[in-house]
């Protein structure tokens, strides 16, 4: 049966592949003088039903929330063609740790329920019925209470264990990998169980998460057991080359381990440390999306159906830098820099 489903999905990724935004309709989005012109353009686009239900006054945060309402029913969509998807439903898992990171982040920061709420978006979990996993964290009333309601969930070591580290380092981002490591351990087991053809797609996720926790790690200061406790261990060259990375002097030293790898090209040249960490994310991303455009080489593959997520979601999070742009009146050439499109 499984057969049949992957062509049916594998179709419905093609026609939606064709219906992806060019670089000239984010242009012309980003051009746009206000948020009023934005909504009038957006909805001229495949978008239009995604923001219909957005009200007035617009706020970038409101056409936010309807985009990520539409990247879950796509989602969910894609993977109900597919059936029986391990692979799609770890990728699913993103929409309910992206929820968990906002919320852990509030509660680090002291803010209100309310507040957080504003970047909490359940359309994912009400369509897989998960929603009380997230409500628990939200209501909690600190942040030990949040840990504490996640203590049910299956991941609740990682949990645990950044916010134990959180207190040693007092760094925000410990949360963000943490729970990137929880996505990303789940992608690895699907793939063991999972399709071939997206394993090259998903190795290069896994790829950039690992690299980039190993550089994060030594710039945050933690020590080699700790960096060794973020990264997933998916071959034994990539074991060797992350120790490698570990054990370099300097970020910079580093990232020239890269040189010898199909990343080489991806080696930021800039000297300030943060930069180049922010210059080598963007160009990985880049990398991955070019990737996601070329898994349609082999017509009913899993690969189209990831590529497609995959391309949809980076889809409205360039329509959400944009929104986030026109109101905070960026310039339009800043905006489009930061795009993940394909450079020419």
């Amino acid at each position: 049966m499984g057969g049949s489903k992957n062509v049916f999905a594998s179709v419905k990724s093609y026609s939606k592949r064709g219906k992806l935004l060019k670089k000239a309709d984010f242009q012309t989005l980003a051009e746009s003088r206000d948020l009023d012109e934005l909504m009038t353009r957006i909805k001229n686009t495949v978008y239009g039903e995604a923001v219909s239900e957005v009200e007035k006054p617009y706020t970038s945060q409101g056409i936010e929330s309807a985009l990520k309402s539409h990247l879950a029913d796509v989602h969910y969509s894609i993977a109900k063609t597919a059936g029986e998807s391990c692979i799609l439903d770890a990728y699913y898992l993103k929409f309910i740790i992206s929820n968990l990171k906002q919320i852990l982040k509030g509660k680090i920061l002291g803010k209100s329920q309310e507040e957080i709420e504003i970047h909490i978006n359940l359309r994912a979990e009400e369509l897989i019925k998960q929603r009380d996993i997230v409500i628990k964290a939200l209501v909690a009333k600190d942040l030990k209470e949040t840990v504490a309601s996640l203590s049910q969930v299956e991941f609740d070591e990682e949990i645990a264990k950044a916010a134990a580290l959180y207190a040693d380092k007092k760094n925000i981002q410990i949360f963000d990998t943490y729970f990137d490591k929880i996505l990303y351990t789940r992608l690895v087991k699907a793939l063991k169980s999972g399709d071939i053809d997206a394993s090259r797609l998903i190795g290069m996720d896994v790829d950039f998460y690992n690299i980039l926790s190993v550089i994060r790690g030594k710039f945050w200061g933690l020590d080699e057991q700790q960096i060794q406790d973020l990264i997933i261990i998916q071959s034994p060259a990539a074991k060797d080359l992350l120790g490698r990375m570990m054990s370099a002097g300097s970020i910079r030293d580093a990232f020239n381990e890269l040189s010898s790898t199909k990343y080489s090209n991806l080696v930021p040249q800039v000297e300030n440390e943060l930069d180049a960490i922010a210059e080598f994310e963007r160009a990985f991303e880049i990398m991955i999306y070019k990737a996601s455009l070329n898994s349609f080489t082999k017509m009913f593959s899993l690969a189209t159906t990831v590529g497609i997520t995959k391309l949809t979601a980076y889809e409205v999070r360039n329509l959400a830098a944009i929104a986030y742009a026109v109101e905070q009146k960026i310039p339009t050439e800043t905006t489009m820099s930061k795009l993940i499109l394909e450079t020419e």
